[in-house]
């Protein structure tokens, strides 16, 4: 009966533990002002005759188990020939066909209705608002003052990147640099110029082209690209956001910087498919896309953030993709912190940041190493594509933290934002602003000590509750110091030692700072994150069978398994993980968490 009731302890601590619950799921819906637009819903104020499509093109979303025979049926029906947008397009079942001026409605209106069609339409084409095209070049004397020697950053033109100062950047590099995380870049492909150097790419894809060639011959993407990972403190140029991210170009823009929602669409699949935990598209429509708002949503429910702008035309209405439910709408910012004048507003918006503004004052844009008009240099550029890769870098040091869960990163972000330094009252503010001007210093550390504090807090309960079941209370002494590190090892590492000494640069640093669950995205790389056998009970069962007949290492497996308990049952609680292949990730933590806690039970007893 002893061992029963010890055991019971177990779990009705485990439960009260996990009490923690309600305040993991706080914060409501994040996306709960996006409702899902209905085919060609338009924005308020916008004449759909303006809308630019492809003439004649139609691009048809049919379902992914979809018959060949059958979409061979429809081209003989209605006398079409459907050709994939991309070698990739045979997976996704995402065709584009030609279809006769007079028909192309009467076509679209039978596809629609047909069994099989998730979704078909004109194929619209989304480009780069001219006004971020604003460029300025400014004399040598007037530049602010180099950075000098060992300081971090010591890249030269840091002093005038204000907008990295605007969102805390200096503190937050301190504790986190998004290392390994994939960003995906879906813009006019990305070169890698000069300050690019020393960040890592991985592959991405030519839409356009349909090649593996997804370099730039605009400008647009590798600006973006730099905002969020340019090469950083390597003594040259400029600053980014996560400098030891991926990134992985996908070019869906042309020299011209427009491309259909067809190519864009499958732009954001492939992304998905091929690793990406990060997306960040600074680009935009004003018409409504069934075949991209699914394709955001494809991304989402595989784990995704996906990072939008808001579009640039000043209004109160959110271009698409960013006004689709599963992805965070961006607004733009100035040196003042004011929203700038072409920033546009609305509900859907979710967060603020640096876009710029250079009419008034030459370096009052967003500074960037890119290849424009021929040349490798620094520009300024200005736009809510300036705004949307500062969210999306904070995104990916939030990832690299360990928060795979794409709407547990939105929570983080909208939770840890702060508001303007100008005056900005309710109603207006929430539709300029969203939740306030991202903050990644205050979103890292909500990363790091939020979840490595509950993970270990929960760990440390179970172990007093196992401790008091067996009634001994004398922790060290039951599991020895070997055990109590075990705990803390297998809960939550050693969370806090980035935000008091930084340190992350240090070999071994980013396993001593995370429960061993969470090594996944170390070991594994970022795509790994969320491995399934890592958020297991798999490795205290392991232990207790291999070791169990060893008198002196039942502390240590006692304390790892309680602290691994720790961990999984706080993650099920606070749901930050997305865990890969689970539809019910909290269930599947909160079984394992209770196994191995049971598991630290059974072994501490002997």
């Amino acid at each position: 009966m002893k061992t029963s009731s010890g055991f019971k302890l177990v779990v009705a601590g485990s439960l009260l533990a996990s009490g923690v619950w309600l305040l993991g799921r706080g914060g409501g819906d994040v996306d709960a002002n996006k409702e899902a637009p209905a085919y060609a819903d338009t924005l308020p104020g916008f004449d759909p005759s303006d809308s630019d499509v492809t003439p004649g093109e139609i691009v048809v979303d049919f379902a992914d188990d979809i018959a060949p025979a059958a979409i061979s049926s429809w081209e003989q029906r209605l006398g079409l020939h459907f050709v994939p947008v991309s070698q990739y397009s045979e997976h996704d079942r995402v065709y584009r066909a030609v279809v006769s001026p007079d028909r192309v409605s009467s076509d679209l209106d039978e596809l629609r209705r047909a069994p099989g069609v998730e979704a078909a339409e004109e194929n619209f084409i989304y480009a780069i608002p001219e006004t971020e095209l604003a460029t300025t070049s400014v004399p040598a004397e007037e530049l602010a003052a180099p950075t000098e020697g060992s300081q971090f950053p010591n890249d030269p033109r840091y002093g005038e990147q204000w907008h990295m100062r605007q969102i805390h950047m200096d503190e937050a590099w301190k504790a986190a640099q998004g290392e390994g995380v994939i960003v995906a870049v879906i813009d006019t492909g990305v070169s890698r110029v000069k300050d690019l150097a020393q960040t890592e790419f991985v592959p991405g894809w030519n839409f356009v082209d349909n090649n593996d060639k997804a370099d730039d011959d605009h400008g647009h993407g590798t600006h973006v690209a730099g905002t969020i990972a340019q090469s950083t403190h390597n003594g040259v140029g400029v600053t980014g956001v996560a400098y030891k991210a991926k990134i992985m170009p996908i070019k869906v823009l042309s020299a011209q910087g427009s491309g259909t929602v067809a190519g864009i669409g499958e732009g954001i699949r492939w992304a998905a498919d091929h690793g990406a935990k990060v997306i960040n598209m600074s680009l935009g429509g004003r018409m409504s896309s069934p075949v991209l708002g699914k394709a955001v949503k494809y991304a989402h429910d595989k784990g995704v953030t996906v990072v939008c702008a808001a579009g640039n035309d000043g209004r109160g209405r959110v271009s698409y993709p960013a006004a689709y439910p599963g992805a965070i709408a961006v607004a733009a910012t100035q040196k003042d912190e004011a929203t700038t004048f072409y920033s546009n507003w609305g509900k859907q918006i979710d967060i603020a940041a640096p876009g710029g503004n250079t009419r008034n004052d030459a370096t009052g844009g967003v500074l960037q190493n890119t290849l424009y008009a021929g040349k490798d240099d620094y520009f300024f550029f200005m736009g809510t594509s300036m705004a949307s890769p500062h969210v999306a870098g904070v995104a990916a040091l939030v990832v690299g933290a360990g928060v795979s869960d794409p709407d547990k990163v939105e929570q983080f972000l909208k939770d840890t934002a702060r508001q303007p330094k100008v005056d900005a009252t309710p109603p207006d503010y929430a539709e300029h602003y969203g939740a306030g001007i991202i903050d990644a210093a205050a979103a890292v550390r909500k990363a790091q000590l939020g979840q490595g504090g509950a993970e270990f807090g929960v760990a440390a309960g179970l172990a007093a509750l196992v401790l008091l079941g067996l009634r001994r209370r004398n922790l060290l002494g039951h599991f020895g110091l070997g055990g109590a590190f075990a705990l803390v090892l297998g809960a939550s590492g050693l969370f806090f030692l980035p935000q008091l000494f930084g340190g992350s640069e240090l070999p071994g640093m980013a396993l001593l700072t995370r429960g061993i669950p969470a090594w996944d995205g170390t070991l594994l790389g970022a795509a790994g994150q969320g491995n399934p056998l890592f958020y297991s009970a798999l490795l205290p069962i392991g232990l207790a069978v291999l070791g169990y007949g060893w008198r002196r290492a039942r502390g240590v497996i006692a304390g790892l398994a309680l602290g691994i308990a720790g961990h999984l049952l706080a993650q099920s609680a606070l749901g930050t993980v997305d865990i890969r292949w689970m539809p019910f990730d909290s269930l599947w933590l909160a079984l394992n968490g209770f196994l191995a806690a049971a598991i630290g039970y059974a072994v501490a007893r002997k």
